[in-house]
């Protein structure tokens, strides 16, 4: 399935995204770190029959050209993409870091959603301790290690990259996130984290845009704590990977579940990379958001 390339105003320029199609109620899909729109395809082969899903590139990542002005303005944006969208109350889905992301927007009050749906990407840390995951993100051994392990930042010319994008569908099959992955997706996202710059290519997003991601304000309202959840009207679905970064830690999610009436968590055999790895299955619990969210409607109207 292939989408039709589209670009989403912000404060401050535009975010580049892919409208897949379809009609009906609008689905924002908002990816991880070191992922981008392109992550979506399969997830969206599934959704377009019953609603619209539109999935973007977060700034410092895909082919958007900005980068992030701070630790907020990159989930900030997804409050100007809904209104250039013209969505009343979308399902907001996000993936990872796109799974904090849609949260926060929703939290701060920016956008009023539907239905959040948090796939492997919840924050269940207390403030002091997720200050301190934070900054252990910024130093530089783990810079060494991004730039290592996802060559974030990296600077290619024409060959490098296509010699990069075939190893990296040679080797989805042994790789601990894109396992189960189809390989032309593989090869979509990988593509698609290369940025055109000068007469060469960057991968996105830099070791440095993370770091202005990871500075969080201590003092900030919306923070990337466990507290956040008590900001959240809406209902929210929590997708649990059994072999992703929480699942250690479902207890601590189940908390976050049972706390509040319209939530919960549903378990999904896969790894982190749950929508390339497990489309079809993530596509299911979309769409029974989407008829949730229709079926309200109607009886609004009725």
């Amino acid at each position: 399935m292939t989408g039709t390339e589209i670009e989403l105003p912000v404060v401050d320029g535009v975010l580049s995204g892919v409208d897949f199609g379809g009609h009906g109620e609008g689905v924002l899909l908002v990816h991880g770190s070191g992922h981008n729109a392109a992550a979506w395809t399969d997830v969206a082969s599934h959704l377009v029959s019953e609603c619209r899903p539109i999935a973007l590139d977060l700034r410092g990542h895909g082919q958007t050209r900005l980068d992030s002005a701070s630790p907020e303005q990159y989930w900030r944006d997804i409050d100007s993409v809904v209104s250039a969208l013209g969505w009343d109350r979308p399902v907001l889905v996000g993936h990872s870091t796109g799974g904090y992301a849609v949260t926060a927007a929703a939290a701060s009050g920016l956008v009023e959603p539907a239905a959040l749906c948090v796939v492997d990407g919840v924050v269940l840390d207390d403030r002091n301790a997720s200050l301190a995951e934070h900054a252990g993100l910024r130093t530089a051994e783990a810079a060494d290690r991004l730039r290592t392990m996802f060559r974030y930042g990296w600077k290619a010319d024409d060959d490098q990259v296509h010699a990069y994008v075939e190893q990296c569908v040679r080797e989805a099959g042994e790789d601990w996130l894109n396992a189960g992955a189809r390989p032309g997706l593989v090869e979509e996202v990988t593509r698609r984290s290369f940025l055109r710059r000068d007469h060469g290519w960057v991968r996105r997003p830099t070791v440095e845009e993370v770091a202005t991601v990871t500075a969080v304000d201590p003092g900030a309202e919306v923070f990337p704590a466990v507290d956040v959840y008590d900001r959240l009207t809406c209902p929210m679905t929590i997708v649990l990977a059994e072999d992703g970064f929480y699942a250690s830690r479902r207890d601590e999610v189940r908390a976050v579940v049972d706390a509040v009436p319209g939530r919960r968590l549903i378990d999904i055999s896969s790894n982190h990379n749950v929508p390339m790895t497990r489309p079809a299955d993530l596509a299911a619990i979309i769409l029974d958001l989407v008829r949730e969210r229709a079926a309200a409607s109607a009886r609004d109207v009725d």
